[in-house]
């Protein structure tokens, strides 16, 4: 059974969904006012983690990820340009889509936008006005946290404690309280909705409780988030709903923590700032990118170096050719190690992902399985029917771990008779001739590798 770290009992829990076999999953998306960095990757390659792994064991999942295309860095960008805040929107949406694409992040089933759901939150608004938890101020309106005693559940703070400016944010609005946040903010900066509650825009929080809630149900199983949008951004999250309903918002919180750049927050300012595309335009393999984005637990700070970037392209590297040298071998040998080392693999891959996603045990059992493998490689002792398990076993869990190359590229005619001619050559002890024809190939970008089996071809 999966286990899941809750942040709101602040323990790990069996997860146990409202619906039997089918997971509702609402992921906090992007706020697109600038293209995505690896920071905001970390949490999205997390979610797809648990998204993935949840297919994996059985259930059905369905997920939302918001957008919000409508805030003041929003506003204040379109603004700069001189363009709309569709128009300056809609090019960092179709961007990070790009992205998702790039580090296979599974795409979800409503991807919704802030601006196509002001109906939503503008109902929730009047249900919070009608019940007394809001009010109005001039012409916005405000949640007054102190009519909702268990405020401060999520993040475990106590209500007096917060202090404006520094746990809440300080806007210019007057209200009643300053530790109230907005719902609904006055008519500014020419951007507004004209709606039952007057001219003026939503606040950043019920934005995600409407979308939320219209495609999950009032009451769902698990919402996700860094650890930065606990407080204060979830927490009212769930007193706005909670209010609003009735009804517990959500079952299970999930945070990931936040991605260091050589051991510092990264910002532009210390020159350790990096979007994907940068990394990208560097030449990095973006399968390597999401390896190593995945590859330490989400609860974990994640320390990204250039170091660690060019290990996690060789692992990569490594994994696929470990996989791809399965079809050299071509014996009717068997090696009655490889099905239990597989079957041991699979256990440890499902226990440790249990285990609240404990990726580095699940990786562990994979490794285990290539070193044995790679030992029976070596002695030519895997026959086809083991290395065909293997493979099957790989392509698997590769519905989870999404890093494997399964692409096969054919050689032209005149690629295959290089290859043939430089193995006669090898056997007619020529080494110069085969070393000739090798450097030919690689000047074409075809690598070869001599094994047990033949000589196997990559083509990079």
């Amino acid at each position: 059974m999966i286990q899941l770290y809750n942040t709101l009992t602040k323990k790990k829990e069996p997860f146990k969904p409202l619906k039997d076999g089918v997971a509702g999953l609402y992921t906090c998306g992007p706020t697109v006012y600038d293209l995505a960095h690896i920071g905001n990757f970390r949490a999205y390659v997390f979610e797809d983690l648990l998204h993935r792994y949840l297919e994996y064991s059985g259930f059905k999942v369905l997920r939302v990820m918001n957008i919000t295309d409508v805030d003041d860095k929003t506003i204040k960008g379109s603004q700069a340009e001189g363009k709309s805040l569709t128009e300056y929107t809609d090019r960092y949406i179709s961007a990070f889509i790009e992205d998702m694409e790039q580090l296979r992040l599974k795409k979800p089933d409503y991807l919704p936008r802030a601006t196509e759901h002001i109906p939503e939150m503008v109902s929730i608004i009047k249900k919070l006005l009608e019940k007394g938890y809001a009010y109005r101020k001039d012409d916005s309106i405000y949640f007054s946290i102190s009519k909702f005693p268990s405020y401060g559940k999520l993040a475990s703070i106590d209500l007096s404690e917060i202090k404006p400016g520094v746990r809440v944010d300080v806007d210019e609005y007057e209200k009643e309280d300053v530790r109230d946040f907005a719902l609904w903010k006055e008519e500014k900066e020419n951007v507004f909705w004209d709606t039952e509650l007057g001219r003026g825009r939503p606040g950043w929080h019920i934005e995600c409780s409407a979308m939320s809630m219209k495609y999950l149900g009032e009451s769902f199983d698990i919402h996700t988030g860094g650890v930065d949008n606990i407080f204060p951004h979830h927490e009212n999250e769930i007193a706005q709903s909670e209010a609003a309903t009735g009804k517990k918002f959500v079952n299970y919180w999930l945070h990931c923590s936040h991605l260091l750049v050589n051991n510092e927050k990264m910002s532009k300012s210390k020159g350790n700032f990096h979007t994907l595309r940068d990394l990208l335009n560097k030449g990095h393999n973006p399968i390597a990118i999401r390896y190593l984005l995945l590859s330490t637990h989400y609860r974990d700070p994640l320390n990204f170096t250039d170091k660690s970037l060019v290990q996690a392209e060789n692992t990569v590297k490594n994994y696929n050719a470990f996989y791809q040298a399965m079809d050299f071998c071509k014996t009717e040998k068997e090696d009655n190690s490889i099905r239990p080392a597989i079957e041991k693999a699979r256990k440890v891959f499902t226990e440790g992902l249990n285990e609240d996603l404990n990726i580095s045990l699940a990786l562990s059992g994979i490794f285990n399985l290539i070193k044995t493998a790679n030992i029976a490689l070596t002695d030519g002792a895997i026959g086809v029917k083991e290395a065909a398990d293997i493979k099957s076993f790989l392509e698997e869990i590769d519905s989870v771990l999404a890093i494997l190359d399964t692409e096969k590229t054919e050689l032209t005619e005149e690629e295959r008779n290089l290859i043939t001619e430089r193995g006669s050559a090898r056997k007619d002890k020529n080494f110069k001739k085969a070393d000739e024809i090798r450097d030919k190939l690689k000047a074409k970008k075809i690598i070869l590798e001599d094994t047990p089996y033949g000589t196997r071809w990559k083509r990079t």
